[in-house]
């Protein structure tokens, strides 16, 4: 028997060939809007613009920290909170007549939920392959009409804020900071008796006279006159008439806030 004579060759289909067809993705060119594969392509070019984008953010937030401010107080009834720049829309639409006060659940809740309900039924309600925005007009203007809103009230927001005032109400002053004058407060003088009777002292100044939502008493400049006119007619943010005393009690009450004064 002469070799190769006999022998028979059967085809198994788990022997790969060598005529493969090359990896493309299928041709699209027949279906409206659709020109391309979503994996790789279209994903590598989400991905792509995403890392750009969250760069930008990265070295947004180097540059421009965000400011820090002292410890919550949740005593302090004066502080002015504002959300991030994200929701500073809702936070002016909540300044208006019909969605604050009384009316402040249709600003809370019932305003956004028409909204992004009318977003979230976009996809039922048009159901076209289109890409081009003139060919889809009900999205296109929903999307529309919510970006110009969110624009415009972000813009309102910053514009009227007034942010000399957000800035000093969330200083970080030396008793954040554990750096309180070195004063001696002698507690059995009648000075500081009246002071603690004063519900609206203690409320803005604090009882240790470090001060709340009001400035700090130790370390002050104020002579004991300057101290009776500022409790008489008001400073700042302090209202006039806030105390509730006699001439003479006002009197003990300027002299003891006058000595509050660091020794040099």
């Amino acid at each position: 028997m002469h070799r190769g004579k006999g022998m028979k060759f059967v085809g198994d289909s788990r022997v790969t060939t060598h005529n493969r067809m090359p990896n493309k993705p299928k041709d699209y060119s027949e279906y409206p809007g659709k020109t391309e594969a979503f994996w790789p392509d279209f994903l590598l070019k989400e991905w792509m613009v995403g890392a750009v984008f969250l760069i930008g953010y990265l070295l947004l937030t180097v540059a421009h920290p965000s400011p820090l401010e002292g410890p919550a107080d949740p005593t302090n009834a004066s502080y002015i909170p504002l959300p991030d720049w994200y929701f500073l829309f809702m936070y002016q639409l909540l300044k208006y007549s019909y969605a604050s006060g009384p009316y402040n659940v249709i600003g809370a809740i019932v305003i956004p939920g028409l909204a992004f309900g009318a977003l979230a039924l976009v996809p039922f309600l048009d159901t076209t392959p289109e890409r081009r925005p003139s060919k889809r007009p009900l999205p296109t203007a929903f999307m529309l009409l919510a970006f110009c809103a969110m624009i415009y009230l972000t813009w309102e927001s910053v514009a009227n804020h007034n942010w000399e005032a957000a800035k000093a109400q969330g200083v970080i002053t030396d008793k954040d900071l554990g750096l309180l004058p070195d004063i001696t407060i002698d507690e059995t003088s009648e000075g500081y008796e009246i002071y603690q009777a004063q519900a609206s002292c203690i409320g803005c100044h604090g009882g240790d006279l470090a001060g709340v939502s009001g400035p700090m008493l130790l370390g002050n400049e104020l002579t004991a006159e300057e101290v009776k006119e500022v409790i008489s007619n008001g400073r700042g943010g302090m209202p006039a008439g806030a105390f509730q005393g006699t001439d003479e009690e006002l009197e003990v009450l300027a002299e003891f806030i006058a000595s509050l004064k660091e020794e040099k």
